[in-house]
């Protein structure tokens, strides 16, 4: 996935502004696809530039100009073709296994430190997820409710995974001395 797709992806839903994109990433897609705001407005730009999308300036009293981006119908083809492309595996890069991966030259006591830390980062991450309020009836959003949330869905259960594991962790160092 690029940035250029989530970007077409959010602007298909609705047209909108550089900051709200930024702010629209953040509660949503942001849990598994993160973007800081310069990365989005050279991307909007790009797509602008591309014809994939169009901005139009709405003046505002009071307030800056917003420039409001919308999805073309060649933004909208080239988000269907790359949804209907096949999905190439990425390479993966975990920072904190490959910590652990080296921890042996640490003494104990810190790979437990170590552990602990992460455990509070992923409980953090996992109280996010789990406050965002999930709408009683999913089918009244459509199918794209539906596959939202299951993105949402996805991300708790990673998480809890992972806290699983961590404890699993924990447990074989156990009577291990450095």
């Amino acid at each position: 996935m690029s940035l250029r797709h989530a970007i077409l992806g959010i602007l298909s839903i609705k047209p909108m502004s550089g900051y709200e994109l930024k702010k629209v990433i953040d509660e949503s897609v942001g849990h598994f696809w993160t973007a800081d705001q310069s990365q989005i407005y050279r991307t909007l730009a790009g797509l602008v530039e591309d014809g994939l999308a169009v901005r139009r300036t709405v003046v505002q009293e009071e307030r800056p100009n917003m420039h409001l981006h919308s999805v073309t119908d060649l933004g909208s083809a080239e988000l269907d073709r790359w949804l209907a492309s096949p999905l190439k595996a990425q390479p993966s890069r975990e920072p904190f296994l490959a910590r652990l991966f080296f921890a042996d030259r640490m003494p104990v006591e810190r790979i437990r430190e170590l552990l602990d830390g992460r455990r509070r980062e992923l409980s953090g991450q996992l109280a996010a997820l789990e406050a965002i309020e999930i709408p009683a009836n999913v089918a009244e959003f459509g199918l794209g409710g539906v596959l939202r949330l299951a993105t949402l869905a996805n991300g708790i259960a990673h998480a809890r995974t992972e806290l699983d594991w961590l404890d699993a962790t924990e447990r074989r160092l156990e009577g291990i001395t450095s």
